[in-house]
């Protein structure tokens, strides 16, 4: 099993020591911020419906390429995309333990409030934001300070939550997956809260396509027909890319599930490649991103 640090600690050190590369990595691509586009008709979207999805995901705010001013520019972007929905899918703070130069929860919860969308605003949480919570990781239960903080400034968190909304697409479920790796075991795989047939339970019988967000891509390989979309962060694309393959991805299903657009089955996953870093600062063949995926 490939330590995720190890490897890209040395793709770093291989940067660092071809200078142009490494520059580039390290300080150039981590700060650029891209609109990927997505236009999708998922098998039970139905037929002359659209609807305008804006995704972030892994902010990992207090990283080094992350500060509080960078929310702020990303929510304008964000809104200026003039979306129905706006999605955020987790991993809201840096991949390490809070530091005094961080900015406070509630700020980062108040700039990520200014975001504005036709049908609302929504959120799960990611692995990070209950790793690095050691309460929550003592209790070995929430609610997460992360949580807290974006449920006070308005922005709902699913957890293992459907709603159902009416939106400029007509009808629709939107539902929340709890984190799958949300409590750190020593020596063993990390424990999830993810319910997702509990989830599933609360959507009634009718023909409302059904939007699942899902921190972690690794639940797609088990996820029902009856979703209709499944977004997903995590993954940060590998964070290091060569001709659309990463060396190494935290996934137990590697490039299967890495980034952008998966069909398998009849069933659609978008993996955002984020916008912050984990464990190193760097990124390589994969900038940041916003996603906007339009349906139907």
């Amino acid at each position: 099993m490939l330590d995720r640090r190890r490897v890209l600690r040395t793709i770093a050190g291989l940067f660092l020591a071809m200078a142009g590369p490494g520059a580039y990595a390290a300080v150039w691509e981590p700060g650029r911020q891209n609109v990927t586009r997505y236009r999708l008709t998922p098998r039970g979207w139905p037929e002359g419906r659209r609807l305008r999805l804006a995704v972030l995901s892994d902010l990992h705010v207090g990283s080094l390429h992350v500060p509080l001013a960078r929310v702020s520019d990303l929510v304008a972007a964000t809104n200026a995309l003039k979306p129905d929905l706006t999605l955020l899918v987790g991993d809201f703070v840096a991949s390490r333990a809070r530091i005094a130069s961080d900015p406070s929860l509630a700020e980062l919860a108040a700039e990520l409030a200014r975001l504005e969308a036709r049908d609302g605003v929504f959120a799960v949480l990611g692995n990070h934001d209950w790793w690095h919570d050691e309460p929550t990781q003592q209790l070995r239960q929430g609610p997460t300070q992360v949580g807290l903080a974006l449920e006070r400034a308005g922005i709902p968190v699913l957890e293992n939550k459907a709603v159902r909304l009416e939106t400029a697409g007509g009808p629709l479920w939107l539902a929340g997956l709890g984190d799958q790796i949300a409590f750190l075991s020593r020596g063993r795989r990390p424990r999830g809260i993810d319910d997702l047939a509990g989830t599933m339970a609360q959507i009634t019988d009718d023909d409302a396509p059904v939007i699942m967000m899902a921190h972690e891509p690794d639940v797609f390989a088990r996820m029902p027909d009856r979703v209709t979309l499944t977004l997903s962060g995590h993954t940060h694309g590998g964070q290091v890319r060569f001709l659309g393959w990463a060396p190494i991805v935290p996934s137990r299903y590697g490039n299967r599930y890495a980034y952008g657009h998966v069909r398998e089955n009849g069933r659609d996953l978008v993996v955002s490649g984020g916008i912050g870093t984990s464990q190193l600062p760097i990124r390589f063949g994969i900038p940041p991103e916003i996603v906007l995926i339009e349906l139907g």
